[in-house]
């Protein structure tokens, strides 16, 4: 198996609409904001960076950006390698970090559960009548991955047509249909499994509350007040310049994978790019719950899923991983050891967004690969080694 494919199946395991929306590229309104590179970094930035060096010879990275903040100041901004052959990557390039929109939207939606526009525990069918399960499935459950749906990314069919033609573009629709053409795993919150399908629904549920399509929604109640200046939602695989540009080894051959079509990863409206210093800001806006109440932080980072995950009869242990209070799933958001963050990984490009609250703590980095890295998120990797130099007592491993 190769190494996307196993990123792909990895980052499902570790999580880890049925309609299309057509919305034109959001991002605020407001000039772009330079992300630059710390001068002169010394000490524990110094630090840093040499990590950040000697992971990419390790990995056999092509480039790999960093940020990191202390209590919202700047500890070091960096990057290392090239985004092309001759072309240095620097801190002010764009890349994709789909999961890290699911995390906004799961800090939406609590939102409007905060303003009584709706129930955490309302059932889909109000917003989805056709879907099926709808009754059984609520919002809770598709905020925290326990609606039981397979997950499409799993699928065979799916993976095939994926790698066979990357730069096809799928709707919402096909993307769901391929989960409902399975059986559900459990029963609808008994238990725990990630589902990219959760979120592609998620979008459209809160298209629908809300009146207002997604990207615009994201827009109004995340990216302005979190001021990222630089993070985009588009419909198709454009990215802004200046482009961090990935690599993949897929096809049978190391080739270029920036423009393979995105339109799988989540719902549209939510399929965005970043810099480093915007990852670096989400990072810290979400994990510290500056966007929301105490109450309803809290049900973010734990909405009841701790003690969920076994197998079953019809759901494998591969699929229905156990949910501990030191790894679990919360509402769009992963917490590890009292970490909050979020993981994407996409065909050569990998990133992490990863907020400690004991030290206020943001580290974001993002990597893509030289053609004998090795699988997995080599983000991870690099987060868990700056972790463990600037906050050994809240470990990122085990």
């Amino acid at each position: 198996m190769t190494r996307t494919r196993t990123a792909l199946l990895c980052a499902a395991a570790l999580l880890a609409s049925t309609l299309q929306t057509a919305v034109a590229a959001a991002g605020p309104d407001r000039p772009d904001r330079a992300c630059t590179a710390t001068r002169s970094p010394d000490g524990q930035a110094r630090k840093v960076l040499d990590i950040v060096r000697r992971a990419k010879k390790e990995l056999d990275l092509k480039a790999a950006l960093v940020k990191v903040t202390v209590d919202g100041r700047e500890l070091v901004t960096g990057a290392v390698g090239e985004s092309m052959t001759d072309v240095p990557a620097t801190p002010a390039m764009h890349f994709r970090t789909g999961s890290v929109a699911i995390a906004f939207m799961g800090t939406v939606l609590l939102q409007l559960v905060e303003e009584r526009k709706v129930d955490l525990d309302a059932p889909v069918s109000r917003w989805l009548p056709d879907l099926p399960h709808g009754d059984e499935i609520t919002l809770r459950m598709l905020g925290d991955s326990t609606s039981g749906l397979h997950d499409y990314v799993s699928d065979p069919v799916f993976l095939k047509k994926l790698y066979a033609n990357p730069w096809q573009h799928w709707t919402p629709k096909e993307l769901v249909g391929i989960s409902l053409s399975h059986p559900l795993w459990y029963k609808p919150g008994t238990n725990w499994s990630y589902s990219h399908a959760n979120f592609v629904l998620l979008g459209r549920v809160l298209e629908k509350i809300s009146g207002t399509p997604l990207a615009h929604l994201l827009r109004q109640r995340v990216l302005r007040p979190l001021d990222l200046r630089n993070t985009r939602s588009n419909d198709t695989a454009e990215i802004p310049q200046p482009v961090l540009h990935a690599y993949d080894e897929e096809r049978g051959t190391y080739e270029e994978s920036t423009y393979f079509n995105p339109s799988w990863t989540t719902a549209p409206g939510a399929v965005i790019t970043q810099d480093i210093c915007d990852l670096a800001r989400s990072g810290q806006g979400v994990g510290s719950g500056e966007l929301l109440s105490k109450s309803s932080f809290r049900t973010q980072l734990n909405p009841g899923t701790v003690g969920l995950g076994h197998p079953t009869a019809t759901c494998p242990a591969s699929v229905c991983l156990p949910m501990t209070k030191n790894f679990h799933f919360g509402v769009g958001v992963l917490v590890k050891n009292g970490w909050v963050l979020q993981n994407p990984s996409f065909f050569g490009y990998a990133a992490v967004m990863a907020y400690e609250p004991h030290k206020r703590l943001s580290i974001a980095v993002s990597t893509t690969v030289g053609p004998n890295a090795p699988g997995g998120n080599n983000s991870q990797v690099i987060t868990e080694r700056i972790a463990k130099l600037l906050d050994p007592q809240h470990p990122l491993v085990g």
